[in-house]
Order: C-alpha cells, then structure tokens, then sequence
C-alpha cells in the first residue's frame, strides 16, 4: 500500500459504505415489475416486494423503508418528481470500454492562443516591436489510465502535424482500441466531399485503431480532453507569461510529465495497450477495419453520415444511435443508445455500403 499513489483520485468515499448493492437495486425493480404485471393480488409497493423477496428465499433482503429509497432514487414511483439516476460508465456507447476491457484516446484542439514573439522589424519601418504568435495545442488524454499528452505549434494544428504527434504518444505507450475526436475537419477529413476519409482516420485504420467520431454540438463525450484542457490552459497556460513557442513547450513538457507521474497507479491499471506492429509502414491508400461515428437521428429517424442519408427507425426518431461503418464487410450497422440504460444497444438497421476506390492524394 505504501507504493500507490491515490493523489489523482477525489476525496471521500465515491459511493457510500451502507449503500444497497447495484445488483440488489436491480433485483427490487425486476421484482417490482413482475408483481406490477403478474400479481394476483395486484400490488407492487415496497411491502408486497419485501414479502415476494421473503418467499423467495433471498438472503440480505432490504428493509420496507431501503426499498421505499431504491423505487424513489430509481423513479419508479407513480408519483412525479425529480429523478437523479446514476450516471452511466465511462465510455458507455462502446460495451468493451465501458466493460474496462479495452482503453480510448481522446484528442481534441485548443485554438485562439497568442504570445507575443520575438523582437524584431515590423515593415520596413525603423521602430522595433514584436510579431504576435499564433498558438494551437493538441491535447491528448486516455479514459481510463488518465494518459495525457500535449502538442504546443505555432499557427495552426494540420492533419500531418497530427499523424506525427500521434505516431509520437503511441510509439512509447502503445496502440489503444479506440481513438476518439471531434468532427473538425482536420481529423475527419473534409465535408465538402462524400465518402471522405481523411489522413488522420487512414492513419488510425493502417495501425488497426478504429476511430470514433462524437456526436456534433453535443457535450459528455468529449468530456475527459475537455477537461484536461481546462488544466492546461489554468497550470500552463495561465499561471505564466510566455514571450515565445519555446516557453510554452518548456512549460508544456513539464506540466505533463507531473501529470504522469501523479497519474502512474493509475496508468499502470489500465487496459493494455498494444505496440505498433514491427516493420509497419503508413498505409494511406488501403482502407481496412471500423470507423465507428455517434449521431442524432432526426424528426423522421434517419441518419447522417459520410454524405450520406440513412432510414435508420422511425420510432428511434431524435435519438443517439451508434454507426458501426465496417470496410471490411461493406455495411453500415445502427445500434441504439440510451444513457439511461447504457448496456441495452440492440441492432436498428443494417445497410450496404461502398467504401471510396479513388486514389488517396498524399
């Protein structure tokens, strides 16, 4: 115990000692549910599930008033009133993440940064002042180790400036399972064009990393390289004056170097990370494996994506969806997703798809 380092994780216990189990909790609603439809006697309240929980034998069976809590924390109740559920899993929409089976890289870039330059001739006029410079970080962090990672450049980040500060992290730390963006067009490729794989995703592709893209406009998915761009900008950013690029990424390497440090335990539990295979070369031309992107169907539940309209289920309509786009076999499968009940994803719909045959300019 006295190697582990806990000074990443919050203080207090995340879930109170005396708390019913999860499993329990899930035991009550079914039985709840099953008397509300099936019994004789037609009542379902907390004392009709504690003698159901009795006459099945079922041992640690809550009290009437745990079981009054779990149908009111759960929202089961027929009054109406405000329901806080629990939260899902971290990574949900994907069963081998949120399982802590398999990890997911996050990246995501912090625009709109200025220093002031170096000294030098403005024009061709005698008086001496300094070029402001453009800042763009590329900030990087892994769901469940906590892996962070930044890339400061001067003016903007570009799709190769990222394939080299990709291939840079995972080289030293491995290849997770999953690699996650926004839909800026530097990592997805451009829009103006249908079926557009851009260089970051053929890059993911060619290492076996399928790549998931969040839903446009909508908050959480991003969540954790948001935050660890919050921390940059506050520890980095912020906290000093920088005169030059040199000064940010002096200041940069250290911050994330401590983050690392702090983050060890945690790293080190985390779902392995696989090397990049020996004698592997970029690959931009072949396109092989799974591109996964999460989307909102509209009013009529169809789908968007790749240039492209889907009729995914009309009774899905305005709901998240996750398409599975699989090169390999030329489909394109829709699963349902629901924050309330994370681990039930069924199959909507399954279409053809034909994957670009063009040349790939390099």
């Amino acid at each position: 115990m006295d190697r582990l380092n806990f000074a990443d994780k919050p203080l207090g216990c995340p879930r109170a000692a005396n708390r019913t189990r999860s499993s329990m909790e899930g035991r009550v609603l079914a039985i709840r549910k099953r008397l509300q439809e099936r019994s004789d006697l037609g009542e379902y309240g907390a004392q009709a599930i504690r003698r159901e929980m009795t006459r099945l034998g079922i041992k640690r069976a809550p009290s009437v008033r745990t079981i009054g809590r779990i149908l009111l924390r759960r929202g089961v109740l027929d009054g109406r009133q405000r329901v806080r559920r629990p939260p899902p899993p971290p990574g949900w929409y994907l069963p081998d993440v949120a399982a802590g089976k398999a990890e997911l890289d996050s990246f995501d870039i912090v625009e709109g940064l200025v220093v002031r330059g170096s000294s030098g001739r403005r024009g061709t006029g005698s008086k001496t002042g300094t070029r402001p410079v453009g800042i763009e970080v590329l900030n990087g962090v892994s769901l469940h180790g906590g892996l962070v990672a930044s890339w400061p450049h001067a003016g903007t980040v570009t799709a190769k400036s990222t394939m080299a500060s990709l291939l840079a992290h995972w080289r030293p730390f491995g290849l997770p399972a999953y690699v996650q963006f926004d839909n800026d067009r530097i990592f997805a490729g451009a829009h103006a064009r249908a079926d557009t794989f851009g260089r970051v995703i053929r890059l993911c592709l060619s290492l076996g990393v399928t790549p998931v893209f969040a839903p446009p406009r909508e908050t959480g998915f991003q969540a954790a390289v948001e935050n660890y761009n919050g921390r940059w900008q506050a520890k980095v950013w912020a906290r000093f004056e920088h005169d030059a690029l040199a000064s940010v990424l002096r200041r940069s390497a250290r911050f994330v170097a401590a983050a690392r440090l702090r983050s060890a335990a945690r790293i080190e539990a985390a779902p392995p990370r696989r090397p990049i295979p020996k004698g592997w070369a970029v690959d931009l031309q072949t396109l092989r494996g799974r591109v996964i992107f999460l989307r909102r169907g509209d009013a009529n539940g169809r789908v968007s994506l790749l240039g492209h309209t889907f009729d995914v289920d009309r009774n899905w309509a305005g709901r998240l969806v996750r398409a599975e786009v699989d090169l390999d076999n030329k489909r394109v499968r829709f699963h349902a997703l629901r924050r309330r009940e994370p681990s039930w994803q069924p199959l909507l719909k399954t279409h053809p798809y034909r994957p670009p045959t063009w040349t790939f300019t390099e």
